[in-house]
């Protein structure tokens, strides 16, 4: 068996973490600490992230998009794949060494979508661009961690009790959609987003986008 390649590391501003690129073969893995966080071999669920919140968008003109976490591109490969020309798309990644993968050794898995023209890259923390907008996005996607129970960073617990999903509510237009990726269920959370004045729907989907295998989940809210 092909043996793993260590190809770079790159610290978590405000944690103690440290994210770690591999690679084997054609395969990459993003790890923190004994942790996998995600796997180029693993797709479906943050495709289907951009798939199911896109469903509740296609009569818009022009929507404007925000992605919280680059990770291995798939989410974005997938808005791209179904948005009109006129969108927008902003993706938010915290750890400037995530974009400088995509546009290094991860290259085959990006497959250039960051050169498309819809596509803005915000390099800061996705929570300060939602606190500091109103009515900006029709949509909100976050994969920013393994779900409303952080993982990666403590920061970002905030996103997802009710003061965060107030902001984010704010911070989308009229029936917007907040689309959340978890790596498990959460009934609490689902509670959550309901109280906080979203119509929410919760979907167990594919890791690998075929009928066998790990399901993870996705929660679409659309603003009432």
């Amino acid at each position: 068996m092909i043996p793993w390649e260590e190809l770079d590391e790159a610290s978590i501003p405000g944690e103690t973490g440290t994210l770690r690129l591999k690679r084997r073969g054609t395969e990459y893995s993003i790890m923190l600490g004994a942790n996998e966080l995600m796997n180029s071999r693993l797709s479906g669920s943050e495709e289907a992230l951009a798939e199911l919140a896109f469903e509740k968008l296609a009569a818009r003109k022009a929507p404007v998009m925000l992605i919280g976490g680059l990770g291995m591109g798939f989410t974005l490969r997938a808005a791209l794949a179904v948005l009109p020309e006129d969108a927008r798309v902003i993706v938010a990644e915290l750890v400037a060494a995530v974009v400088k993968w995509a546009r290094g050794p991860m290259a085959p898995v990006f497959k250039g979508c960051l050169d498309d023209p819809r596509v803005e890259i915000f390099d800061g923390d996705v929570a300060a661009l939602i606190s500091g907008s109103k009515h900006a996005f029709d949509a909100i996607l976050l994969d920013v961690d393994n779900g409303p129970d952080g993982l990666t960073r403590a920061g970002n617990d905030g996103l997802y009790d009710f003061q965060g999903l107030s902001r984010s509510r704010k911070a989308l237009t009229a029936s917007g959609v907040l689309a959340i990726w978890s790596s498990g269920p959460d009934e609490r959370f689902t509670g959550r987003m309901k109280k906080s004045g979203f119509d929410t729907e919760v979907h167990m989907v594919r890791a690998n986008a075929k009928r066998r295998g790990l399901k993870h989940v996705i929660w679409l809210g659309v603003a009432r």
